[in-house]
């Protein structure tokens, strides 16, 4: 079968990350989680000491990092200089720092280039907020998830107290909130629905519910 290129795109909290991984798993195809691309930038930004307005010194730090995915036991690992981050890289300072350093064009220049050599020759599920409009805009298969704030704020408030982290429920909402604000209004490379995505409410959907109906699809493109 056609090997494809699956775009995945939405806000925070609608699933993206577990759908992504539960489909390339299924389907033999590697995941690339780019939104934890972008996390590991803030995360080496934010331990160099490196403003987010700083957008030269930005520049030069993508440079230099090195950033890997390793399939764990149980689930991918996010690796940063050889240092497995993936706890680190999900806390709520980081994930509000990754809006403004995922705003500077220079770093999104850098990491849509590594995103492209990666999936250039198909069989990828890829999953960010620009996958299906900027990184592969000729992808075979392009998915746009959304829910409600409110849903999305609660889900990673789940998430967050089931690891231990001291976590509110309005204010995780808030955040969620916000998010949404930076990424929708940057000028480069902001949150928007393809044109020829299909569209996914997961509001009121499960994991499993949403994965049937993106098998589905997947499954008349692989056969075309």
């Amino acid at each position: 079968m056609k090997k494809l290129i699956v775009a995945i795109d939405g806000p925070s909290g609608v699933g993206k990350s577990t759908l992504s991984k539960l489909l390339s798993l299924d389907l033999g195809y590697i995941n690339l989680d780019t939104g934890a691309m972008y996390r590991a930038v803030a995360l080496a930004s934010l331990r160099q000491g490196i403003d987010a307005k700083d957008h030269a010194a930005l520049k030069q730090l993508c440079e230099k990092i090195v950033i890997e995915f390793v399939r764990g036991e149980k689930e991918e690992r996010v690796l940063l200089d050889g240092e497995d981050v993936s706890a680190q890289i999900r806390t709520p300072e980081i994930s509000l720092l990754t809006a403004s350093v995922a705003a500077c064009p220079d770093v999104r220049r850098a990491m849509v280039e590594r995103q492209r050599v990666l999936g250039a020759d198909g069989g990828v599920v890829l999953e960010g907020r620009d996958i299906g409009t900027v990184v592969f805009p000729n992808a075979d298969v392009k998915f746009f998830l959304k829910a409600s704030s409110e849903v999305r704020g609660q889900r990673r408030f789940l998430e967050l107290q089931a690891k231990g982290v001291d976590v509110d429920l309005a204010r995780t909402i808030s955040e969620v909130q916000a998010r949404d604000i930076a990424d929708t209004s940057r000028t480069n490379s902001p949150l928007r629905q393809a044109d020829d995505a299909i569209v996914i409410d997961t509001t009121d959907l499960n994991i499993t519910q949403v994965l049937e109906r993106m098998f589905k699809v997947i499954a008349k493109f692989r056969q075309s």
